[in-house]
């Protein structure tokens, strides 16, 4: 299930809790380097990706592990997908990630849409010219405010894509409000199973659709707004 993990305190700071190195000093922005992932390492280093998960998310104290395994459980679905990619900040350590894959042009990766998808975005599908973003992950020990945003630009610059795509949950306003200053655009809402690790499953729940135009003259900031004025309210 397509998930961001971005707690956002305010709209280009991305780090959860103290962004403070270990000994207590910041540690410089330029000294968190970029690295691509295969999926063989992917594969080799989910135990260390699911570490930085468990770190930089909200889970509820007692809710660790299965916040965990549901993220392994996510991390080794997206491996599976067909151009699968995935980025890893680090100094010393891993300081952040991000990873996902080329939309499937069949369009089954929008299913749950409320409403009518905007044209731009189905045509851009039908093409192969979108790419999902489903994780994002940024330690609270970075100093580098803009982490995430520098993770997903390069994601999309490396595979050329006309049109950046994610799922932010509906209740996570912090998150949704850093994306929307970052260029992204929100067109609607979504509706995915429950995730099968919550104790008592409820409806499905509800997630942002946020798209981000790259190349100049993609349409889809136009359809955005007017898919906002016929989503339901």
């Amino acid at each position: 299930m397509p998930l961001q993990r971005l707690n956002t305190h305010r709209p280009d700071h991305t780090t959860h809790g103290d962004a403070r190195g270990e000994a207590g000093t910041p540690t410089p922005a330029h000294a968190v380097r970029l690295r691509r992932l295969n999926r063989w390492q992917a594969e080799t280093l989910r135990e260390d990706l699911a570490d930085l998960y468990v770190e930089s998310s909200r889970a509820q104290e007692g809710e660790e592990y299965r916040a965990r395994e549901a993220f392994l459980r996510r991390l080794g679905g997206a491996v599976r997908r067909s151009g699968f990619a995935l980025l890893i900040g680090e100094d010393t350590a891993f300081a952040g990630c991000a990873y996902g894959f080329p939309v499937p042009r069949d369009g089954t990766w929008w299913r749950g849409f409320e409403g009518t998808l905007p044209q731009s975005v189905e045509q851009l599908t039908a093409s192969g010219h979108v790419f999902a973003i489903t994780e994002i992950l940024v330690h609270p020990r970075t100093d580098d405010q803009g982490l995430a945003r520098r993770l997903q630009n390069r994601l999309l610059a490396d595979h050329h894509t006309s049109l950046g795509a994610t799922l932010v949950d509906q209740a996570d306003a912090p998150a949704c409000d850093a994306f929307l200053s970052w260029g992204w655009q929100d067109i609607g809402t979504i509706r995915r199973p429950p995730d099968p690790t919550v104790l008592r499953p409820t409806a499905p729940a509800p997630m942002r659709v946020l798209v981000l135009p790259i190349e100049p003259g993609t349409t889809a900031r136009t359809d955005a707004h007017e898919n906002r004025s016929r989503r339901p309210g």
